[in-house]
């Protein structure tokens, strides 16, 4: 999390004292989390709902039982967007809005104002729509500046006697304790594995065989990744309950 904030801060030639390095860890989790086929599996497709995430806490309270290999929720770029912008403001950070680089798609931008700095707009794509294996976490591919204003989401998508389910609760925990500390390269790529078993591209086998077969290739470090992989691979020889 250290490295990607040092990262993060040098390519928008941020001063890190400048901004809050807990809003960046809050942001860069539930980012990872709420992405499609992010760790808290969210599957993208075709919805036609509008851009909340009602639907997504209303699957969620009906999940039972939870499977790695299966996702918890599907929803739109919009409503993962959203969710994500939603979560985020619950957790105590500001700023955060959704931005419409093409008419017919959604992602999240995070607005900073740095002390003694110009105003920062990062793009946070909860979906891969219109990018590349490389575009991830402030993705430079849209152009925020493009809308006039990010307006903060402040919808109550959930209210807040919402209750998770016990293995959906422990599932979301555990998941975090897996991958969350892991490098945004390592994430992407455990994100394309984990997307290419919700669609069918390749079985849960292939998907373990391969993050295996990266964890080697990593050679000695960094820990993070390699235990990631390592998490990964063990959830695709998890028994689907379902």
């Amino acid at each position: 999390m250290r490295s990607s904030f040092q990262s993060f801060t040098k390519a928008y030639k941020i001063a890190p004292s400048t901004i809050s390095y807990s809003d960046f860890v809050i942001v860069r989790l539930l980012y990872e989390a709420t992405r499609d086929a992010g760790y808290w599996n969210m599957h993208w497709t075709i919805t036609n709902m509008p851009p909340n995430s009602d639907q997504v806490w209303h699957q969620w309270k009906s999940v039972r039982p939870v499977s790695p290999i299966r996702f918890t929720a599907f929803a739109e770029c919009d409503e993962l967007s959203a969710l994500f912008a939603f979560l985020v403001e619950r957790a105590g950070v500001h700023s955060v809005g959704l931005f419409w680089p093409y008419p017919n798609h959604t992602v999240a931008v995070w607005v900073l104002r740095p002390m003694n700095g110009s105003e920062v707009r990062v793009v946070v794509p909860t979906s891969q729509i219109f990018l590349e294996f490389t575009d991830s976490f402030g993705t430079r591919k849209f152009n925020p500046w493009h809308q006039k204003t990010i307006f903060e989401y402040k919808r109550h998508d959930a209210p807040d006697s919402f209750e998770f389910s016990k293995p959906l609760y422990d599932f979301f925990l555990a998941q975090i304790d897996k991958y969350a500390g892991a490098s945004d390269s390592t994430l992407q790529e455990i994100r394309y594995l984990r997307e290419g078993v919700f669609l069918k591209s390749w079985t849960a086998v292939s998907a373990a065989k391969d993050a295996l077969s990266r964890k080697s290739g990593l050679g000695a470090g960094p820990r993070e990744d390699l235990s990631a992989f390592q998490n990964f691979a063990q959830d695709m020889s998890v028994p689907d309950s379902q």
